[in-house]
């Protein structure tokens, strides 16, 4: 059994932001049930994420 621990990498706000910009784009303004529990959890990232 492996202990080894992956490393998170920590994005910056506006790293996050582009990503929830470009999920938006993609979705033409309407979200899935999908999309709309990605964006929920890049909101949390984004809110959590070095300025």
């Amino acid at each position: 059994m492996s202990t080894t621990v992956e490393a998170v990498t920590e994005r910056s706000a506006d790293e996050v932001n582009e990503e929830i910009r470009a999920l938006w784009l993609r979705s033409g303004g309407t979200l899935s049930t999908e999309q709309r529990e990605e964006y929920q959890r890049l909101v949390l990232e984004w809110a959590a994420a070095t300025p």
